[in-house]
């Protein structure tokens, strides 16, 4: 090879070196720093949810279940923070509830029929799909969508459920927004009677039970089951230590809510739904009846967020996020 191109050449390979190992730092610092992509698959009655390419929970529809969820739930490191049983039975956790898996939506009492409990189908209500649930994804963020029907334990359809989860990542959380639509489309009203087994609903992995010393708060500053169930407040957050992090779920309720703020079914074995219908249950009288009537033809909608964290969040850091959520942001 000529020297004048040897040079040539070697001049050129010293400049891209040298040029191009600044960008390289700040293509990795870029990278680093942007969300990662959810992303989705079809399964047999699941739809596999991924962030990044790895796994973050499913949406199970089943016939096998009585009621649709999205389970296993996990942070943004791929920590599993929901209890495992019955979808995935872990040793040694406790297997009350059957039917508390993952994230559902559920009431005790629609026009006198258990969508909640699951304790036959011939003595309990189901929530099953009216059509194949579907999925999309748009700027790196996801949103599944399903349609579902009321079905009681004598096999009629008393109405209409859709749900829409939103999936997106924020400073390193998990952040899950649900729309809850009820539809009295069956040309019958819809009733929802005054129950705390109701509304959408998580259950957490066993180290989230108070008596293994989770922190159980809500935005009043309480603390507690004793002092939290039942109450009205704008959150609730489960937090506690597992696998020598510190993680925790919060959700909240959407000031255009039925009663906002809602009540919390916020039990100490690491269960808590947002329920609006519980006035009485909650505060034990009677007399204050907190049921409500979808008129036929009409739809009642619910919007939450759940965040699912790692580190410590202390109460104003959730009340900030909070005030972003109630003001409207879409992150």
């Amino acid at each position: 090879m000529p020297k004048a191109l040897l040079y040539s050449t070697a001049c050129l390979v010293a400049s891209i070196a040298c040029s191009t190992e600044p960008a390289t730092d700040a293509a990795i610092e870029t990278a680093a720093d942007r969300p990662a992509a959810v992303s989705f698959s079809q399964g047999t009655d699941r739809i596999d949810v991924h962030l990044g390419g790895r796994p973050l929970t499913s949406f199970h529809y089943a016939a096998t279940w009585d009621k649709p969820f999205l389970h296993p739930l996990r942070t943004s490191s791929g920590l599993v923070i929901s209890r495992g049983y019955p979808v995935d039975p872990q040793p040694g956790e406790e297997r009350d509830h059957e039917w508390h898996r993952g994230i559902w939506y559920g009431h005790g009492d629609v026009n006198g029929h258990d969508f909640w409990r699951e304790l036959g189908r011939d003595k309990t209500g189901m929530i099953i799909p009216a059509s194949e649930p579907t999925f999309r994804t748009e700027q790196g963020q996801g949103t599944l969508s399903a349609e579902l029907g009321l079905q009681s334990e004598v096999g009629q359809r008393i109405g209409t459920l859709r749900q829409d989860y939103r999936f997106s990542t924020s400073d390193g959380a998990i952040v899950l927004d649900a729309t809850i639509a009820i539809r009295a489309d069956q040309g019958q009203s819809l009733r929802f009677g005054d129950t705390d087994d109701g509304g959408l609903a998580v259950r957490l992995a066993d180290a989230f039970r108070q008596d293994h010393g989770a922190v159980l708060q809500n935005s009043e500053g309480q603390k507690d089951t004793e002092n939290i169930w039942g109450q009205a407040a704008r959150w609730v957050d489960y937090s506690t230590t597992m696998d020598g992090k510190r993680v925790g779920a919060t959700m909240f309720d959407h000031p255009s809510n039925l009663r906002h703020p809602t009540r919390w079914h916020a039990r100490g074995y690491s269960l808590y739904s947002a329920n609006p219908f519980a006035t009485g249950s909650f505060t034990g009288d009677k007399s204050n009846d907190g049921s409500h009537t979808v008129p036929e033809g009409e739809t009642i909608t619910f919007q939450y967020r759940m965040i699912l964290y790692e580190g410590h969040k202390a109460p104003e850091q959730i009340e900030r996020l909070y005030g972003q959520y109630a003001n409207g942001d879409t992150e």
